[in-house]
């Protein structure tokens, strides 16, 4: 681990076109050695885009995995460029909105996405405002260690996953915060609802947190340039009528934002998650 975060230092120093080819690079690597990840993939794409010929969904494919080499090597870039090098390379659409909410008095929660550009999205958004995260521990020690003090740099909080009140608290005090909920969660609460097409387990913490801190939910999507110039980060308006009382109802407003942005560029999704592990009483699994 030691060795890799030498690596990531020293990539720290390259230009940012070239770090980007790289991250290609390493990304097709890692698809020609993770069969199990590509079979991931090809399920989850099979799954939401049914009626897409083949070759389209490994074109996504791989470029899903070009965008996950980038990500990686993106982390260089978080860790140790200066907000004077990091500033040209973003633009910021729609922070109107999130001025607006703020000078309403509630609080902003920037609901996200897991895009291959979602480390790098939250670093560019701090330059532009205080920002706060959840945080899950990683299995590596050393990593979960260097992660946290790294992203500590730059985010006002870094909050477990656990300790949902320090996370309201922050909300309540007008600092917008980061918040991804597509993932496979089986020991939280979850219920059913559609996404891309599929019915998907959702946490229903979302709802939960919005209503605990009085917050809007603003949709949130970093993109990569395909022109290799850098980022935009795109803010939307809140969404209405939410939470709305009705958690079934909630999901459904949370993953149909989600899948909005991931219809947009489905090249930067990360479609290696098991996105749809857990299943409805009664199904088979779907990953083998």
């Amino acid at each position: 681990m030691w060795i890799t975060i030498g690596l990531l230092r020293l990539v720290a120093l390259f230009p940012y076109r070239m770090q980007m080819s790289l991250g290609r690079l390493i990304g097709r690597l890692i698809q020609s050695i993770s069969k199990s990840r590509q079979r991931i993939v090809d399920i989850n794409l099979a799954l939401c885009y049914p009626d897409m010929p083949r070759s389209e969904r490994d074109r996504i494919k791989n470029a899903c995995f070009e965008n996950v080499g980038a990500s990686l090597l993106e982390m260089s870039m978080c860790w140790w460029w200066s907000e004077d090098k990091l500033r040209p390379l973003v633009e910021i659409r729609g922070k109107d909105h999130i001025d607006a909410v703020l000078e309403s008095g509630r609080g902003v929660i920037l609901l996200t996405g897991h895009f291959t550009s979602l480390e790098i999205g939250g670093r560019l958004l701090a330059l532009f405002m205080p920002l706060q995260a959840m945080y899950r521990t990683q299995k590596n020690r050393l990593f979960d260690s260097y992660l946290y003090t790294r992203r500590s740099s730059y985010l006002v909080n870094i909050i477990s996953r656990k300790n949902t009140r320090q996370l309201i608290r922050g909300i309540k005090n007008g600092v917008p915060t980061w918040y991804a909920p597509d993932q496979n969660f089986p020991h939280e609460r979850n219920v059913f609802a559609p996404f891309m097409g599929v019915q998907t387990a959702t946490i229903t913490a979302s709802s939960s947190l919005a209503q605990s801190s009085g917050a809007a939910m603003l949709p949130f999507y970093p993109e990569r340039k395909k022109d290799g110039s850098g980022y935009i980060l795109w803010i939307e308006p809140p969404l209405e009528n939410f939470p709305s009382g009705d958690d079934e109802k909630d999901a459904i407003a949370v993953n149909a934002s989600i899948e909005k942005s991931a219809r947009l560029d489905p090249d930067q999704y990360m479609w290696i998650h098991q996105r749809f592990k857990t299943r409805p009483p009664g199904e088979p699994p779907i990953y083998p």
